[in-house]
């Protein structure tokens, strides 16, 4: 298997109003190719898609289980702690789960947590010494 993922798929319990989270709440731009009932988000070479959860979980032919955590995390890393601080304000008042409020870390960066409408835990994460490029993508 090639070292790459190209898409991840999160099933959402209800789907128009995930979707106005991420389109007219974040900004995120959905993609023409998106279809009813999956919205399809460009993140520069990752696209991440939201489908409903029952018909997801009908598909991988199991039953969804919630947790309070699942074991993973998905990130957004920002140019300053300033920005994590900004996103993390502007995703609770979109009504996001602010889990861990943006603080110092053991490693040495900034970040918090918060989960999205479906409980999807995001990382809003400053990394003084990870690098960004231009288009936001690391310099690994």
């Amino acid at each position: 298997m090639r070292q790459k993922l190209n898409l991840i798929t999160l099933g959402v319990d209800d789907f128009e109003k995930s979707l106005a989270f991420y389109e007219q709440g974040l900004g995120w731009k959905k993609s023409d190719k998106s279809m009813q009932n999956l919205a399809l988000f460009n993140l520069g070479g990752l696209v991440l898609a939201l489908h409903p959860r029952d018909e997801l979980a009908d598909d991988a032919t199991l039953t969804y289980q919630p947790t309070e955590f699942s074991g993973m995390t998905i990130s957004h890393n920002t140019r300053s702690e300033q920005e994590v601080d900004e996103v993390m304000k502007q995703v609770a008042s979109l009504g996001a789960t602010i889990v861990k409020p943006a603080q110092k870390v053991y490693w040495g960066g900034y970040s918090g947590y918060f989960k999205d409408l479906d409980g999807y835990l995001f990382e809003v994460a400053y990394n003084p010494f990870w690098e960004l490029d231009e288009n936001g993508d690391f310099k690994l």
